[in-house]
């Protein structure tokens, strides 16, 4: 499938520059790989002359120019895959989305995803989306290494009315993560600008310019060791939904996601999979207008980790500062414990952010508040790639 000629000139900026590196800098939506890929194919002319070589120097007021071919997408087709259902009704389904999952099809993915297995379960799942594309029904997404709640929608109208709901943060959305490391803080908001990595385009990262706003608040939940590591969960609210919002967050705070491969750095722990998970999420319905709460449970591999986080030497520096080393909740003790859904208009009230925080933008570690300011019962409200 070939797809309008794009046109590019070259300027001082990128004087000098590869082809391939220019390329992407230009067009940052594809990576890097990608643009070589059609440079391979003969898909890009340098002043009016095929390239296919990478490393071609480009100079100022060079000419590009991009007919890109791309791999012919398959008809979407159902497939009979398992998928954990929280809720459904006519107009919406959510799910508990497995890591590994894809959520929609898309090149190099174009099977095993959950667009795939929800035509599984209805083959007219998706008629009348026809604008979705390979989308149909998916109003957020996440990542394929993160699991949790995932919110689909069954009709044209829900598919509408539920993205407007996430773009216009009308939902309140809470992660579980376990991070690497212990956070300067019991509560910190983050607030950056997050844009293309400068140097690898397939990465986001915290920008000065050129980016989008994200806004996360992390909360230490627990802390301790796994054989010597320093290990944290903190629960995160994000109130922007940007790439890897989470994960580029918690690394910018020096506390990356336990197993996260591209943002993590070296860890001295084997997690096979980023400890990432869509807790809770709370989303007016497409038609009642009714505020949903919903919850998916911690995942197995989510709870291993968890288990194996022990109290701190006491005559460590941390085991110094906190004298509870580690803090336990009981995470199923919620009222609604026996449901992972329930209906609460009471908005405002489960969701007070006008807290005031220091000029760093968090609260410093204060044991003698812990207790008070982190009540179990608190943490486990219903609530959150």
């Amino acid at each position: 499938m070939t797809q309008p000629t794009i046109q590019l000139v070259i300027d001082e900026a990128r004087h000098g520059a590869r082809l391939d590196k220019c390329l992407a800098e230009m067009l940052p939506e594809h990576s890097r790989s990608w643009h070589q890929k059609q440079i391979k194919e003969g898909a890009v002319s340098y002043n009016r002359k095929v390239c296919t070589v990478a490393r071609t120097t480009v100079t100022l007021g060079g000419t590009i120019e991009l007919n890109p071919v791309e791999e012919e997408a398959p008809q979407l087709r159902g497939e009979n895959i398992d998928l954990p259902i929280i809720y459904e009704d006519e107009h919406m389904l959510v799910i508990n989305k497995p890591a590994g999952m894809v959520v929609h099809p898309a090149a190099g993915n174009w099977s095993g995803t959950v667009v795939n297995a929800l035509i599984g379960r209805n083959k007219e799942f998706g008629r009348g989306m026809g604008a979705a594309g390979m989308r149909p029904g998916i109003v957020h997404r996440l990542d394929k290494d993160t699991s949790g709640v995932l919110v689909v929608a069954k009709t044209e109208q829900a598919m509408l009315k539920l993205t407007r709901a996430f773009a216009e943060r009308k939902t309140q959305k809470s992660y579980a993560a376990l991070v690497y490391g212990i956070p300067k803080y019991y509560k910190e908001q983050i607030k950056t600008l997050i844009g293309r990595h400068p140097v690898n385009r397939k990465k986001m990262a915290v920008v000065d310019r050129n980016g989008k706003e994200a806004v996360s608040e992390y909360e230490l939940m627990s802390f301790g060791q796994i054989d010597t590591v320093p290990v944290s969960m903190v629960r995160v609210r994000i109130f922007t939904g940007r790439t890897h919002q989470i994960r580029v967050h918690m690394a910018h705070c020096k506390i990356p996601v336990l197993g996260d491969d591209v943002y993590g750095g070296r860890q001295k722990l084997d997690v096979e999979r980023q400890m990432l998970h869509a807790w809770k999420l709370k989303i007016p319905h497409p038609v009642t207008g009714h505020l949903m709460s919903f919850k998916a449970p911690l995942p197995e591999d989510f709870e291993h980790w968890l288990k194996r986080i022990a109290p701190l030497p006491e005559n460590s520096l941390l085991g110094r500062m906190h004298r509870e080393t580690t803090v336990n909740f009981d995470y199923d003790s919620e009222e609604d414990s026996e449901e992972n859904f329930m209906v609460d208009d009471d908005f405002d009230a489960d969701f007070d952010n006008e807290e005031d925080f220091d000029d760093n933008g968090g609260y410093l570690v204060d044991d003698d508040d812990f207790d008070a300011d982190f009540d179990g019962d608190d943490f486990l409200e219903d609530e959150e790639e």
